[in-house]
């Protein structure tokens, strides 16, 4: 790319340090609110300070912080601006070692981390404003779920041993759980409402929700966070971030325990195939290869996360063949020994 300017960006809460490098060289640092207003009389002020300056010419480089992104990226990606936007532990690992550190100098390092890496960075894509909402009801959703769990569980445990003290924070508790129930339903048909509105998503989850064992909590956090399969495309890639891919450490004669996945990853995925491979163990051809590998004297758990690996690549299959799964004792075997493929022409859901 023949970029001649790069903007680093420190994002925080309240404002923006930019810092804009000419090549290797710094010309201008300065601090702006993190507000729409601030963002467009910096826009302004931006080609009158150096007038050779352009949306085609220029990468803006800053960390993912979240919602503190927003004004940001919109005001941007409005001008047709290049942006680059990284996980915050990948810009400080690849910074080298640093002593100290400020707003102003974090995003001198931006800058100079988008210059070294012009020719390999990935471009950020905007996802549509539906995928937008649905992550914020599914995070509302886990909150709520959290919350759920952080009042009814105490109150079982403290009523195997004080029935009376346990019936009477219950009863406390009562208006709350049954509010915390209700916007939990609430939030639930939301999603699904819009799901079934969009095409798009109502494909997606359609297919999505016919592999074996994948249910639509895990169907719905899979679809955000792979942008609708466009960000992320293929199975390996998925697993990977996903956290179940095992990754050896060894150096020369010297080796450090046995592989394993790394923390690297998207938790909450995670631990949502994790759940959706427990399910898909109670019957079927998961079943017959978990108690297969177990015989064989293979760890449990290694098997269970061959399960997680296989549940992606038949769903990423399935995505990619736009097909609905088809369980693996439903398929014929015709005489020749050519077997149906595993995913079958899917069907409109209701």
């Amino acid at each position: 790319m023949n970029w001649k300017y790069f903007i680093g960006i420190d994002v925080s809460k309240a404002t923006l340090d930019v810092c804009i490098l000419e090549g290797k060289s710094k010309i201008l640092n300065l601090e702006i609110e993190n507000k729409p207003k601030a963002l467009s009389a910096f826009w302004k002020s931006l080609t009158k300070q150096i007038p050779g300056i352009s949306a085609e010419n220029t990468l803006y480089c800053m960390e993912h912080t979240g919602i503190y992104n927003e004004h940001l990226l919109s005001f941007l990606h409005s001008k047709g601006t290049n942006i680059c936007l990284e996980h915050p532990a990948h810009l400080r690992l690849c910074v080298g070692l640093t002593r100290g550190k400020n707003d102003q100098v974090d995003a001198e390092r931006i800058a100079a981390y988008a210059y070294r890496e012009r020719e390999v960075v990935k471009l950020w894509e905007p996802s549509r404003t539906i995928i937008k909402t649905l992550k914020h009801l599914t995070s509302l959703r886990n909150r709520l779920v959290r919350t759920k769990k952080a009042l009814s569980i105490p109150v079982k445990e403290i009523k195997m041993f004080d029935k009376d003290g346990g019936k009477m924070i219950e009863s406390i508790c009562k208006g709350t759980l049954n509010s915390i129930a209700q916007d939990l339903e609430s939030v639930e048909r939301h999603i699904l409402d819009i799901i079934k509105l969009d095409p798009t998503l109502k494909r997606l989850f359609q297919i999505s929700t016919s592999v074996s064992g994948i249910g639509t909590v895990t169907a719905v956090e899979i679809i955000i966070a792979t942008n609708e399969f466009k960000n992320i495309t293929t199975a390996k890639k998925f697993a990977c971030y996903s956290g179940i891919v095992p990754f050896e450490h060894n150096s020369g004669t010297s080796i450090r325990g046995r592989a394993r996945g790394s923390h690297k990853a998207n938790k909450r995925v995670k631990t949502l195939l994790h759940m959706a491979a427990m399910a898909s163990l109670i019957s079927g051809d998961m079943k017959r290869y978990y108690l297969r590998k177990t015989s064989e004297g293979k760890n449990k758990m290694s098997v269970v996360n061959a399960v997680r690996n296989k549940l992606i690549q038949r769903l990423f299959s399935c995505i990619k063949g736009d097909r609905l799964y088809r369980p693996m004792d439903d398929r014929v075997v015709i005489r020749m020994g050519v077997e149906e493929p595993m995913c079958q022409d899917a069907l409109s859901i209701p």
